[in-house]
């Protein structure tokens, strides 16, 4: 027999010994009796001491752990993300890059239940009249579960996992995301208040980066964050307000927005105020929010290009409102000050490609100008071309010259 068979079939006889004799016993004593079982069985008789206690852990995890198989992931801090497509296509992202592991549920149901069970401890329920579960876990991680009656290839259960500790500019640095220049330029900017919007494909590092630019907010000023899962880890400013969306029950009530959360959030006395993501009609209230004295306001949404973000602005924008295209054009144009466009390279590192400013309109057309690129040479290099409007640098005595000089 070999080591998943032997896995399979222990599990089973375990889950029935726990149910019927040990349902009341805690963790260490389980383990202790799964051991002793394992050990004794003559199953695995013939297996090594590592085969012996990978099926150890693996039962373990499968009787007593809420995430069953994944736990071990879960427990991997290189793991940063757990993608589950069906119960046996199993995928993990460590260090960047996306690997199958060797690992898979026994059935559907059984990678169902684990669905549950992560749905039980948020509080939500998830089921064939509710199929989708979007949520937060306690240690911030970002849960998307769907039901197998959505997902034609079996339960998917997706894990974006929250980073232990905060990253900084200077690990941006170091990971190659960045460089100096480019990182001082824009720190510089988010102290002026310019409006910074953070483009770029899913998982390409668009909140990590938002949070970092975070770090520049001077402590002095009023925050108000509004996300759709609560992800941002801003630490350094004391007066900031965080809010969160909600879904509705099952009565389809109770429901809260991030339309509403932006709205009342005008009526907070922010400084400024930082939207986790932009994804549909709620860019109407960003864009006024922005237009109506809200400098330095950061947010951040998904495009392949500065211009495409400007594009999807566009239709969110169309979604939310009747308006002329022109007069959404300028009104973007007058709100959203620099576009800062991250994605990954050809060997799965995040890096900034391109940052841009938003410098107005002509011929009925938002106009950008580039100031960074990402070249040829896989390097961040400025474009020659020069900051418009320095007017934010001018009101606050900052200067893009004077830190190029002193590199600070």
């Amino acid at each position: 027999m070999n080591q998943a068979e032997a896995v399979r079939r222990i599990t089973g006889e375990i889950r029935e010994r726990i149910n019927s004799e040990m349902s009341d016993k805690d963790d260490e004593e389980v383990r202790e009796a799964i051991v002793r079982y394992v050990l004794s069985h003559e199953d695995v008789s013939l297996l090594s001491i590592c085969e012996k206690s990978e099926i150890i852990d693996t039962v373990y995890n499968r009787v007593r752990k809420d995430l069953s198989i994944l736990q071990p992931f879960a427990d991997d801090r290189e793991v940063s993300e757990i993608m589950v497509n069906g119960r046996d296509a199993i995928f993990i992202e460590k260090k960047g890059k996306v690997y199958r592991v060797g690992v898979s549920f026994e059935s559907a149901e059984e990678l169902e239940e684990v669905i549950r069970r992560i749905a039980a401890k948020v509080h939500r329920e998830i089921n064939e009249l509710n199929p989708i579960l979007d949520a937060r876990l306690e240690d911030g991680s970002r849960i998307n579960a769907v039901y197998k009656n959505v997902a034609l290839n079996g339960p998917s259960l997706t894990i974006r996992k929250f980073p232990e500790n905060r990253i900084t500019m200077e690990d941006l640095l170091r990971f190659g995301t960045i460089n100096k220049d480019a990182a001082d330029f824009l720190r510089v900017l988010v102290i002026a208040g310019y409006n910074i919007f953070i483009s770029g494909g899913t998982s390409s590092g668009k909140t990590t980066f938002l949070n970092v630019l975070s770090n520049y907010i001077p402590q002095d000023e009023r925050i108000v964050v509004i996300e759709d899962s609560a992800e941002l880890q801003i630490t350094e400013i004391e007066n900031i307000v965080r809010l969160e969306c909600r879904n509705a029950n099952v009565q389809g009530k109770g429901g809260v927005t991030m339309r509403h959360l932006i709205k009342s959030s005008l009526r907070m006395r922010p400084n400024r105020i930082i939207v986790g993501e932009v994804r549909g009609e709620e860019v109407l209230d960003m864009i006024q929010a922005m237009n109506t004295g809200h400098d330095g306001s950061l947010s951040t949404g998904h495009a392949n290009s500065p211009k495409g973000m400007i594009c999807r602005l566009e239709a969110m924008y169309l979604q939310a409102a009747d308006f002329p295209v022109e007069a959404i054009r300028r009104q973007i144009s007058e709100a959203i000050e620099i576009i800062i466009h991250l994605g990954k390279t050809a060997e799965g590192f995040r890096k900034v490609l391109e940052i841009s400013e938003v410098s107005g309109m002509a011929e009925g057309e938002i106009v950008l100008n580039p100031l960074y690129r990402y070249d040829a040479e896989h390097e961040l290099t400025p474009t020659g071309n020069r900051l418009g409007n320095d007017m934010k640098l001018r009101r606050r005595g900052l200067s893009l010259v004077a830190v190029k000089k002193t590199g600070s």
